[in-house]
């Protein structure tokens, strides 16, 4: 397995606070079945300022140190981009880390309570430069789970989502849990992931918890959210969409109805 989000480099952001919280966030991942890793920090003006240098020089660091210790886990760059208004001229300019520095995926994040209007806008800008935009835990935001739809509008437009796996074990609450299951369930995200904080507290956990919620999934996306599209995507390949027929009979009839209810209801929206 790949986790295509994980806050691991060492005092970057609110991440790992030091090496050693590095070295034993890689092995857990190592013992939850990883054999990769994407080192996404925080990059958000006025908070999170990181330059696409200091991020390629930190993963080169911490991979040669996994390699010093022994550690079967490889490091990919990439960073988690609060979803601004001048990401897309940024992007153009060279500034912008894109996920392993392949040019094609860019994780995005939008603020908790809501999702900014020029979210739409910005997102067709990015891809106009040839770059997928993939929504960080979506299953978190306020404005996304009273109003699923929205998120289906800007799968449609092009962008791929990421659901967090602490949101489906519940460790952020009701709402981003039944948020998460549905979004898995009825085909709205495209990849399973961490997004690890530390060894204690949010560790870069996935087998564990796959097993612990794997009742509440559907099992068939299982592989595809955590191993075939992080492949993917690490080589830079299209991401597989998940399409309501390809789902259980009783998911597949939901599913169907839901989404095309809601894309319905987006062309109609003036």
């Amino acid at each position: 397995m790949i986790d295509i989000h994980a806050h691991i480099l060492p005092g970057m952001d609110d991440g790992a606070r030091d090496v050693n919280e590095a070295l034993d966030m890689a092995r857990i991942a190592v013992l939850e079945g990883m054999t990769g890793l994407i080192a996404t920090p925080h990059v958000a003006a006025g908070l999170y300022s990181r330059e696409k240098w200091q991020i390629l020089d930190a993963v080169a660091a911490l991979n040669n140190l996994l390699i010093k210790e022994k550690i079967p886990l490889q490091l990919y760059p990439g960073a988690e981009y609060l979803l601004e208004p001048d990401i897309p001229q940024r992007l153009r300019s060279g500034e912008i880390l894109t996920l392993n520095n392949g040019g094609k995926y860019l994780l995005v994040e939008f603020p908790f309570a809501s999702v900014p209007v020029y979210a739409e806008n910005v997102i067709f800008e990015i891809m106009l430069q040839g770059v997928t935009p993939i929504i960080a835990h979506p299953e978190r935001n306020a404005e996304l789970q009273k109003n699923p739809g929205r998120l289906a509008g800007l799968i449609h437009q092009g962008a791929l989502a990421q659901v967090t796996l602490g949101s489906i074990a519940g460790l952020f609450g009701d709402k981003a849990k039944y948020a998460g299951i549905n979004l898995v369930n009825q085909g709205l995200a495209h990849f399973l992931a961490s997004d690890a904080h530390s060894p204690n507290n949010r560790p870069p956990l996935l087998k564990t918890l796959l097993k612990k919620m794997h009742q509440q999934l559907n099992t068939g996306m299982i592989e595809l959210l955590t191993e075939q599209n992080p492949e993917h995507l690490i080589r830079g390949k299209p991401v597989k969409r998940v399409e309501p027929a390809e789902k259980t009979p009783k998911q597949k009839q939901a599913g169907r109805g839901l989404i095309s209810r809601l894309v319905k209801k987006l062309r109609q929206t003036p």
